[in-house]
């Protein structure tokens, strides 16, 4: 494992210049860019000082995370099934990921759950009927092939109002599920 290499990874993921993470730590911008290169190997104190500048924990940053997934076939999905509603997430472990997405199929007369007011956007991708979307005392209609996009900082739900079967990709940001 190079060390430094992951430490660049590390600043760069969370936009900071190697400056900021020496303030941070409490180190020199000249020891950070020799480390970086692996010229310069820290003392297990400093490594501490620089995993604590950048928000994580040694076990995190000694986790072997193997390869990256990037096909998850249909036997891996988490399906969730509701009053009327079957939610297939389609990116199993989202841990670490900016966003879910799922296959979300309504019943005819069936609706998501009210969801209170939280950080973070919605949106979606219309493939099958009709939706509606009430957004707090707002409300939208789509059908196929319609996209729709919002933020969550209103109670929110989405119904199936038709006598047919509805179906959308919806991605949320950040994950919940």
């Amino acid at each position: 494992m190079k060390v430094g290499e992951k430490i660049k990874n590390l600043r760069l993921a969370q936009e900071l210049t190697q400056e900021d993470l020496a303030n941070r730590a409490d180190l020199t911008k000249g020891f950070i860019s020799l480390l970086e290169r692996d010229l310069q190997s820290p003392s297990l104190d400093t490594l501490e000082l620089i995993l604590n500048a950048l928000d994580t924990t040694p076990g995190h940053f000694f986790a072997d995370s193997g390869p990256d997934i990037v096909v998850f076939s249909p036997g891996k999905r988490v399906v969730i099934e509701e009053e009327g509603v079957t939610k297939e997430v389609l990116i199993a472990g989202a841990q670490g990921r900016e966003m879910d997405i799922l296959l979300v199929t309504l019943s005819p007369g069936s609706s998501t759950a009210k969801e209170e007011p939280h950080y973070g956007d919605e949106c979606g991708l219309v493939l099958a009927g009709k939706i509606a979307i009430t957004l707090g005392k707002d409300l939208y209609k789509a059908s196929k092939g319609d996209a729709f996009y919002y933020t969550a900082n209103k109670q929110h739900w989405i119904e199936n109002r038709s006598a047919n079967v509805a179906k959308i990709l919806w991605i949320s940001a950040p994950p919940s599920f």
